[in-house]
């Protein structure tokens, strides 16, 4: 079969990679099911053509009496519920004040008076008075926002990882005989050959292949494995990508794959309102005209798609056990893969993805997306910055208990995005927020979330590497994102494929000693 060329458009630099004899098929196990992917807000089609059509109506800041009986008629004649719409409403209309710092009216304009302005700011200053008071506001906010990123960026390095593993105390084994202990020092310091060799030789004493092979997998990425581990590589090589006979378990993200500072609470906070969070998300970006368009014709099917990267993402959805997001392949955007939000979210395969890369690659790619598409993990994708992230946290939490004490310029920044949220969430949503409020504070009151955001981009990692199984795979997809951060990266994989979490989630999934 030649080249697969989609729309006749053939991406910079090579070829769409298609399927073809020799490559590989993707598959997996008949008894797999598709789980449901996160962040999928289940809105019906229905309800998703009115949200549209209300982000139209308040565009202009204002919802007249014809624009208010238009949206009336258009939900009775789709037959939807109108508490259910006022709710969606609301929301909007929050996220919208919120955004723009102005004021949504509605109301009937008077036959003979002016057109009512769309916007309601404040009547401008005159004195002088009030100017340079207004000049000074201004300058305090902008101090304001640099105290608040150096803030962030002293957070971001306060975090310290204390581990006294590696100390011995008088009746600790030798670390030549122990393999708890030699693994306790491979996570101190993942690079350490000389402790890897002597794990090495602990695992094939024990007969414990599959823990050989892994550190074989790890000693031959740093250059330093011998003729033996080469040729346990060699013999256990199947050449394509793993072949598991099971998907990896709830209980096995959550106890195996979840990086050891993803606090897992915190996730069940932000799992609750990410629907609501990706409704004011789309709703923003499509006020700004900023909603990327995704052209029909290149939306894919993964069962008759012939692109080995589609394919890939259905395949690494089966074996994590979630539901593949809807794909769509387009040579023109340069990257190579995004979340697109909408309702639900979609993924956009680019130009980096499409061509160029190894299955394993590949693989790596699917892994880490799709588990970034978790629930826990999906505000995550919705919101890059911590300072953001911490506001909508504390507006779960303030849902949760409405009389959480709040700083009065905390309040006045998380009030409004409670306000945003709250409409959207079902009344069973809003007694879990409770109940997560309880175990918060019962468990300290306490979080940082930039170690948690750090936290999830390990696990998403190490949900990639899982799929691709080759350390080298990583370290491509890695350098060519953020050769500034390779080593740490890096060194969070190089730790977590000789770990025991490693060696169990692979016998879960039924790939143990295959590489």
């Amino acid at each position: 079969m030649g080249p697969f060329v989609l729309h006749g458009a053939t991406p910079p630099g090579g070829k769409l990679v298609c399927m073809s004899e020799g490559t590989p098929s993707f598959e997996y196990g008949l008894g797999f099911e598709h789980g449901q992917v996160s962040g999928d807000l289940r809105l019906g089609k229905l309800e998703s053509y009115y949200e549209e059509l209300f982000a139209e109506v308040i565009e202009d800041g204002v919802i007249t009496q014809e624009e208010r009986a238009r949206l009336d008629r258009m939900a009775d004649n789709l037959g939807l519920d109108r508490a259910r719409l006022r709710r969606l409403e609301q929301a909007l209309q929050a996220a919208y004040e919120v955004r723009h710092n102005v004021v949504i009216r509605e109301h009937a304009p008077a036959e003979d008076a002016a057109p009512p302005r769309s916007l309601v700011p404040l009547e401008p200053a005159t004195d002088q008075r009030t100017l340079a008071l207004e000049r000074r506001v201004k300058s305090l906010e902008l101090r304001i926002a640099e105290l608040e990123k150096e803030l962030e960026e002293a957070r971001a390095s306060v975090a310290v990882e204390v581990d006294v593993s590696s100390m011995q105390g008088p009746a600790s084994s030798s670390p030549d005989d122990d393999p708890v202990e030699l693994a306790k020092r491979a996570r101190v310091d993942p690079r350490d050959t000389g402790n890897l060799q002597a794990l090495y030789r602990v695992s094939v004493k024990h007969g414990d292949t599959d823990r050989a092979v892994c550190v074989s997998l790890s000693l031959d990425y740093l250059g330093a494995a011998t003729p033996e581990q080469k040729a346990l590589l060699a013999r256990v090589s199947t050449g394509a990508l793993i072949r598991p006979t099971s998907q990896v378990s709830p209980e096995a993200w959550t106890r195996l794959l979840f990086h050891p500072e993803e606090e897992p609470l915190v996730g069940e906070i932000f799992a609750v309102i990410a629907p609501a969070v990706l409704l004011g998300r789309t709703s923003a970006l499509r006020r700004d005209k900023a909603l990327p368009k995704l052209a029909p014709e290149k939306k894919q099917d993964p069962v008759t798609s012939t692109l080995q990267a589609v394919r890939c993402f259905s395949w690494g959805a089966a074996i994590l056990g979630m539901r593949s997001p809807t794909l769509y392949a387009d040579p023109d955007y340069e990257g190579a893969v995004e979340m697109v939000p909408g309702l639900p979210p979609a993924t956009r395969l680019g130009v980096r993805a499409l061509s160029g890369r190894t299955s394993a690659e590949l693989a790596f790619l699917a892994g880490r997306h799709l588990a970034s598409l978790r629930e826990e993990h999906f505000v995550r994708m919705l919101v890059p910055r911590i300072a953001d992230l911490e506001e909508i946290f504390l507006a779960a939490l303030s849902i949760g208990n409405p009389g959480l004490p709040l700083a009065p310029q905390v309040k006045q920044l998380v009030v409004p995005i409670a306000k945003a949220i709250e409409p959207i969430l079902e009344p069973v949503a809003i007694d879990r927020l409770r109940g997560h409020f309880l175990r918060f504070v019962e468990e300290g009151g306490r979080t940082n979330l930039q170690r948690w955001a750090v936290a999830v981009e390990r696990t998403t990692a190490r949900a990639g590497l899982l799929l691709a199984g080759d350390l080298r795979a990583a370290h491509a997809i890695f350098e060519a994102e953020d050769p500034a951060h390779l080593g740490e990266r890096m060194d969070d994989l190089l730790a977590f494929v000789t770990s025991d979490r490693y060696a169990r989630l692979r016998k879960q999934i039924g790939v143990a000693g295959e590489r």
